[in-house]
């Protein structure tokens, strides 16, 4: 199977060309088959690849497969080879690209099934998992570079799909500008590392990597700047602000792209480059703060929200700060396990937001819901798995893979676990408020909107269940030892962090102190849905209509988002736009082409002048002869 590795990405991009060339000759039927058959193959490839990894890890070995493709330039000493690594972090991301795109793309054949752009939709669906399969396959910095510019474009693309809309063209926008900030940091850090290393290959980086003293000053400048491209593409303070507005996108490109896979992509680089960011402590130190802070922002923003996708939006945010606090306190393992378990439930939750807004009409506001339950019982029944499973309630996937990363927090810093308790209880509350403000009470809807509900077809459903079960079952390939599992994951990853448990001391809790965290933790995750229960069912508070002010301070601070947009409207955006009017304005037309155009006019007039003087007059030029004559008379008369 390993020699085949590069048919991997290879089948996605097949079907962009396929599907983008020939879209408007080809019936719907057939890019359906086309847009989810190459990425079917590719999950189908996908499992062979990590079979293979599996048995070399059950043999003893650490599972990799190199793969060398081509080589791209040679520059004196230094050569670039594009090629592929396949090793226990990248075979299961394959499976989380692959399997969760390939359920999304079948969901997108109902989704999108009357939209105009039903071609051009696919066709940049398969650009995107080519890109993001690029990213995650690459064994050097250069061809992860690569496809982590890929998947900022295709976002782009399928943020502003809708581009009639100026809204969504301006949200999508803002996502690519805010992503290039990040993308320069990764740009900076490559020259570094081949400044320090001379090559961009994990293999050669890594091993050389750990040779440095802990607190090297390479080291801190080199995950310093990765940091920040992290900070970009995973939507982290103060780059967070364009995923909210990228739920402007059609909701089945929220669920692949914000929640599964391009969100992602910050903490796998990290988890990738462990052994550099493990000898920064200062670095660590940054992302476990940087971590912390947007889940608890991201958290409290989303518990006002009305908007079913942005409250989700805001949720995404939330957790993957969580997964950067897993990265912080040393936790890669546990970091990358949420990433497991948060692409099943996140695509779950936006599938099912999306399977209720179809049913609604393209109604996104929760207030003009309620009671859907009776109306969509696939739906509700799928996201109330997924409800549970992102508060962290047992036995569901996010309950392991939320309180591993809570236990590493509480033996990096008890104040970390504190924050990151509160922020927990929050998502229960507001995940919990999102499911009875949609499926419960009366219905507040239009009676257009009353009879037109129906359940979603089978494209859509199908896809739902099969995410809910993963959802419940997730959790089980790592149960901790407390809860007498065997922490499968953390053995079968053992072989990417080996370098940095050579480092670091190893993780140790006592049992007694893991089962009141886990206790402590779920019990509250308990408490807050009964206190939405109590708040939004049994007295029936409905947000207003306004949505404002009566509420408190506290309230409008977190209805408002902060006015985190406001202040970087008033500190970046206005700022720019006056510079660049000026610029505009007084530098280039009054100033620049001032010069150019002054330049031009002078000799046009002057030309002009000059003119005048062939006149064509015989006695006029035999008086200028005569002039001239005398004039050169005179010169040397007075030069002798």
């Amino acid at each position: 199977m390993k020699e085949f590795i590069w048919m991997l990405p290879l089948l996605p991009l097949l079907g962009f060309l396929m599907i983008g060339l020939l879209r408007k000759s080809t019936p719907r039927p057939l890019i359906s088959i086309i847009g989810c058959g190459t990425i079917l193959i590719s999950f189908l490839l996908s499992c062979g690849l990590f079979k293979e990894v599996y048995d070399a890890r059950q043999a003893g070995g650490d599972g990799v497969i190199f793969q060398e493709v081509f080589n791209w330039f040679t520059a004196g000493s230094f050569s670039l080879n594009i090629s592929f690594l396949v090793d226990p972090l990248s075979s299961i991301m394959l499976l989380i690209i692959t399997g969760v795109g390939f359920l999304i793309h079948l969901y997108s054949v109902g989704y999108m099934a009357n939209d105009e752009g039903f071609g051009k939709y696919f066709s940049y669906l398969n650009l995107f998992i080519f890109f993001m399969l690029l990213l995650v396959l690459g064994s050097n910095y250069l061809v992860m570079f690569i496809g982590w510019e890929g998947v900022g474009l295709c976002s782009y693309l399928l943020i502003g799909f809708w581009f009639k809309n100026s809204n969504y063209a301006k949200a999508a926008k803002k996502a690519f500008v805010m992503n290039r900030i990040g993308d320069l940091g990764f740009l900076i850090a490559m020259f570094f590392i081949l400044a320090n290393f001379g090559s961009l290959e994990f293999q050669q980086i890594f091993p050389a990597a750990g040779q440095l003293a802990m607190g090297d000053t390479s080291l801190l400048i080199i995950t310093l700047l990765l940091f920040v491209a992290a900070t970009g593409k995973s939507a982290q303070i103060p780059l967070f602000t364009w995923l909210p507005d990228a739920m402007a996108g059609p909701t089945p490109v929220s669920a692949l792209i914000h929640a599964a896979t391009m969100v992602t992509a910050g903490i796998y680089m990290i988890a990738r480059s462990n052994i550099m960011f493990t000898l920064s402590p200062v670095t660590m130190e940054v992302i476990a703060i940087i971590g912390v802070a947007t889940a608890l922002v991201a958290a409290f923003i989303a518990i006002t929200q009305n908007d079913i996708k942005k409250v989700l939006a805001y949720s995404t945010v939330s957790q993957l700060g969580y997964m950067f606090l897993g990265l912080g306190v040393g936790a890669f393992t546990g970091a990358f396990f949420h990433v497991l378990t948060h692409a099943f439930f996140k695509a779950l939750l936006f599938l099912g937001a999306g399977s209720v807004i179809h049913a609604m009409s393209e109604e996104q506001d929760m207030r003009k819901m309620g009671g859907l339950k009776k109306y969509l019982p696939i739906t509700y029944a799928t996201m109330l798995i997924g409800t549970i499973a992102i508060s962290g309630i047992p036995p569901l996937s996010g309950f392991f893979s939320k309180d591993e990363i809570l236990a590493h927090a509480f033996v990096a810093s008890p104040i970390f676990w504190a924050l990151g308790f509160i922020g927990a209880l929050c998502t229960a509350f507001y995940m919990f408020r999102l499911l009875y403000l949609t499926f419960f009470g009366k219905f507040r809807g239009t009676e257009n909107q009353k009879h037109h509900l129906h359940e979603s077809p089978s494209s859509m459903t199908i896809p739902l269940i099969v995410l809910a079960i993963l959802s419940v079952l997730g959790g089980l390939i790592n149960i901790p030892e407390a809860l007498f599992g065997g922490a499968w994951l953390a053995n079968f990853l053992s072989p990417v962090f080996a370098q940095t448990n050579q480092v670091v001391e190893p993780f140790h809790l006592s049992h007694s102190t893991e089962f009141v965290l886990m206790g402590a933790s779920a019990l509250g995750a308990i408490i807050m849905a009964f206190v939405a229960y109590n708040k939004y069912i049994k007295k029936s508070d409905i947000p207003g209509a306004d949505g404002s002010a009566e509420q408190g301070g506290l309230y409008n601070l977190s209805y408002h988002k902060m006015y985190i947009d406001q202040l970087y409207d008033s500190l970046f955006v206005r700022p720019l736009n006056g510079l660049s009017k000026f610029l505009h304005t007084v530098v280039d037309k009054t100033g620049i082409d001032g010069l150019v155009n002054g330049i031009g006019e002078l000799f046009v007039s002057s030309g002009k002048g000059i003119r005048q003087i062939q006149s064509g007059n015989v006695g006029f030029y035999i008086f200028m002869m005569v002039i001239g004559v005398i004039a050169f008379m005179l010169y040397g008369l007075f030069t002798i």
